[in-house]
């Protein structure tokens, strides 16, 4: 039923004003806030460590993993700006970029390959069909697996986390980034339960990929959505994720992001917000993390958890 009416909704949300999607949304998620305290913004379910799990690297107690989505082309024109901010404070990230929705500047692609950041596969469209059907997928996969060589991208994230972790066999990737631990407003709701990466291998061929779930809410839902002012919440979770020694892998978005200064729109937030939590890392856990693009992190989980 769900899938249903998911697919309802993405085929009919074109013709709903973003505006009024917002608005909807809004109300949705201040319903679902009272319902799902007890799994949100913490699972206590989810701090247990993967089979064969040796820690994180040099001994650090969790691990840090800045990770961006550009959903429009707003938010690709936000890009380099952000960046070099984050750059500034000493951090690196993932951006993960949609095929077939704008086009990819060369002079963004040649700061982000000679500035240490990763480029990642956001889907093909972002029209929320990417899963409506196998053979949709089948065909989209041969124009993701395109891009992932053209880019040299390893990583691939679903837009609006929509996810099958079975079809994503048919991508040429070391990991997925389109799940979470817990995060009851997205689509599919149902979350992975756990704040570390774990494998699924494809029992067909003994091939495989690591599953990188975000741990910390995405910005769009505390601060478009629930019209959170300040990182309380990111704060609280982060806490609970060093206790436990997991991932902290948080999702952003260039498109929400007011970095002008000017009058704030309807969908932004500033982005000193993103900014002050970086700060919150550095000041309270420097010399305490491992800071990692996702790539690094399938990487070792590779080689030493498998």
């Amino acid at each position: 039923m769900k899938i249903f009416i998911n697919k309802i909704f993405y085929t009919i949300k074109p013709i709903i004003p973003r505006r009024l999607q917002i608005l909807l949304r809004r109300r949705l998620v201040k319903y679902q806030l009272a319902k799902y305290t007890n799994i949100w913004p913490i699972n206590s379910e989810a701090n247990s460590k993967p089979k064969n799990w040796v820690g994180w690297p040099h001994g650090k107690r969790f691990s840090l993993v800045l990770t961006h989505d550009v959903d429009t082309e707003k938010g690709h024109k936000n890009c380099i700006q952000l960046l070099k901010l984050e750059k500034e404070l000493g951090f690196c990230s993932s951006v993960n970029f949609v095929p077939l929705r704008y086009k990819l500047s060369s002079d963004l692609m040649n700061y982000l390959k000679t500035n240490g950041f990763e480029i990642g596969v956001h889907g093909l469209k972002h029209d929320g069909k990417l899963y409506h059907s196998k053979n949709i997928f089948q065909k989209r996969a041969k124009s993701i697996n395109q891009f992932l060589k053209k880019w040299g991208a390893v990583g691939f994230r679903s837009p609006a986390m929509h996810h099958n972790l079975d079809w994503i066999f048919d991508l040429n990737i070391k990991y997925d980034a389109s799940t979470f631990d817990t995060d009851p407003f997205e689509p599919q709701a149902a979350g992975v339960q756990t704040i570390f990466p774990f494998y699924i291998s494809n029992a067909a061929n003994g091939s495989g990929y690591v599953e990188l779930p975000y741990t910390l809410p995405q910005d769009f839902t505390l601060f478009i959505l629930m019209k959170q002012k300040n990182i309380d919440i990111w704060k609280k979770k982060l806490d609970w994720i060093v206790e436990h020694g997991g991932m902290a892998l948080l999702n952003t978005h260039p498109d929400y992001m007011n970095i002008s200064g000017e009058k704030k729109g309807f969908e932004e937030y500033p982005i000193q917000l993103y900014f002050q939590f970086l700060e919150y890392v550095k000041s309270t856990y420097e010399g305490n993390y491992w800071h990692a693009l996702p790539m690094q992190v399938a990487n070792y989980f590779y080689d030493n958890c498998i």
